[in-house]
């Protein structure tokens, strides 16, 4: 407090004491309890009260703040609710309406906007629609899979690590409120929104070829209403392999219009009540339109610039010790707590939930700690050794002990610093993994992956290209990890700057 802020604190005070000395029922009120009639602040400057009650450029001020607050932890917040809404709207976007399914019969490629994709794994995707009904999805046998619900909550694994056990079977999926007998012979899944992302998995062939699992999947998959169950229909597959489409949610002010399509198509109480005060304080509301004055249009937008560079920093600059796999080394996760919903001691670790969001997508307790030898572990780094941003420009290497502790095998993906997703060269992998063909190792077992804009001569088989000009960050994932990955005994270098 400064010399004028005491002044005027201790005249208020002396005020109050002597309007109160005739009084019969006097307080003997803490100075800090007190208003002043004016307060400098770092963020509104002065604010101004007439014994307490705010003037009119005060009120205007603080609205403003609070309407900006509300935004920026609606987009933080909302976001994992956006990414699904932005998936479905990808679909859409392609033709897919629900209960469809799209699929990457020749794998993915960079043209596809995905958040951390892989391109070794053919993906199966579809929004399955409750909202006339219950729906069954019936998967055929050796698909890895899960389902989310519209707020990117955990509903079920599917396939091998589901009630199937990969074997294949149908599921029947109501809402919490539905009273529909479920028959005999289906494994019940009960949800509390309408939309939901089915994502299902299928490794190629040991060749590399997809024909044969693809048409696998397309003879056995099918998504349909239980009403139509005696005579189900043919399932629609849409193939976006190569396809240019995306299905990322926006990080400017059209974020809030995609959250306002996510409560019209779902439940009202689909979302947390929290939440959904939050999106109603600035106008988004089911059965309402979204229709924010000229004011709130400029409040919505500085909160999605700020929010969304907070996500930013949450991911890729994090100040939090917690994330990082070793001390001594940049590999980090946001499933370092071993918790699928970001909780370490009854308390959501909310910069956690942002990174996990902001950066991936699909949500299952299967990714937080899988079984040793099962299932697969990811790590991230978007800087080098010394702490620097990864550069396309430049050059690097990083090594991996021998033995790596991966029962199947091993990847890196690369990963534009603008769109999550796979980044874009003129390598269809954007990548390497251990399968490739003709990659190395050196004389000790242990392997040296190169990226950088050229191949150096010798490696073109251990080296993954980036792009100068753009930024990238690395995604490591283990199939199958073994021991040494969760005793962290194994240790991955970081990435190594050649000059």
């Amino acid at each position: 407090m400064n010399l004028s802020q005491f002044l005027t604190c201790s005249a208020m005070a002396l005020a109050v004491a002597t309007a109160v000395q005739s009084q019969e029922f006097a307080a003997d009120v803490p100075q800090n309890v007190l208003t002043p009639d004016s307060v400098e602040t770092e963020t509104l400057g002065t604010l101004e009260f007439f014994d307490g009650m705010p003037s009119a450029d005060t009120v205007e001020k603080v609205f403003d703040n609070l309407d900006l607050m509300r935004a920026t932890t609606a987009f933080l917040d909302g976001m994992k609710i956006a990414s699904l809404r932005g998936m479905f709207q990808g679909y859409e976007n392609v033709g897919a309406k629900p209960n469809d399914v799209v699929i990457t019969e020749t794998l993915m490629d960079a043209r596809s906007i995905w958040l951390t994709p892989n391109t070794t794994t053919i993906y199966i995707g579809s929004n399955v629609d409750i909202s006339d009904g219950p729906v069954v999805i019936d998967v055929p046998a050796g698909l890895l899979g899960l389902l989310d619900d519209a707020a990117f909550d955990y509903v079920a694994d599917i396939g091998v690590l589901g009630a199937d056990k990969g074997k294949g079977g149908k599921y029947l999926l109501l809402h919490n409120d539905d009273e529909t007998p479920v028959p005999d012979g289906y494994f019940e899944l009960r949800t509390k929104t309408y939309e939901h992302w089915l994502l299902l998995r299928r490794s190629p062939n040991a060749d590399g070829s997809t024909e044969g699992p693809v048409s696998e999947i397309k003879a056995g998959l099918n998504v349909y209403p239980l009403a139509d169950a005696a005579n189900p229909p043919n399932e629609t597959f849409i193939n976006v392999s190569g396809v240019q489409y995306n299905t990322v949610h926006a990080n400017n002010e059209d974020f809030f219009e995609e959250i306002h399509v996510a409560l019209e198509n779902n439940p009202e109480d689909a979302f947390a009540p929290e939440i959904l005060g939050t999106f109603a304080s600035i106008g988004l509301k089911k059965g309402q339109p979204f229709e924010p004055d000229a004011r709130m249009q400029g409040i919505m937008k500085e909160a999605a610039a700020i929010a969304n560079a907070t996500a930013r920093a949450i991911t890729y600059a994090s100040r939090d010790p917690g994330v990082f796999f070793y001390e001594d080394r940049q590999w980090n996760s946001p499933f370092q707590r071993q918790s699928y919903q970001f909780l370490e001691n009854s308390a959501r670790i909310l910069d956690d939930r942002t990174y996990f969001f902001y950066m991936a997508t699909g949500i299952t307790p299967a990714m937080t700690s899988p079984p040793v030898g099962s299932g697969s572990v990811y790590a991230m780094t978007a800087r080098d050794v010394n702490g620097e941003y990864l550069d396309g420009s430049k050059t690097y290497k990083v090594t991996l002990p021998a033995p790596v502790p991966a029962k199947n095998f091993w990847s890196f993906m690369l990963y534009s610093g603008q769109t999550r997703s796979i980044l874009e060269t003129d390598q269809k992998s954007g990548g390497i993994d251990s399968n490739r063909e003709g990659i190395k190792a050196n004389n000790d077992g242990s392997y040296t992956i190169y990226v950088g804009p050229e191949a150096p001569e010798g490696w073109e088989n251990n080296w993954a290209q980036t792009m100068p000009g753009k930024s990238f960050n690395v995604m490591m994932r283990l199939y199958g990890p073994l021991e040494p990955w969760f005793d962290k005994s194994w240790r991955p270098g970081d990435f190594e700057l050649i000059e």
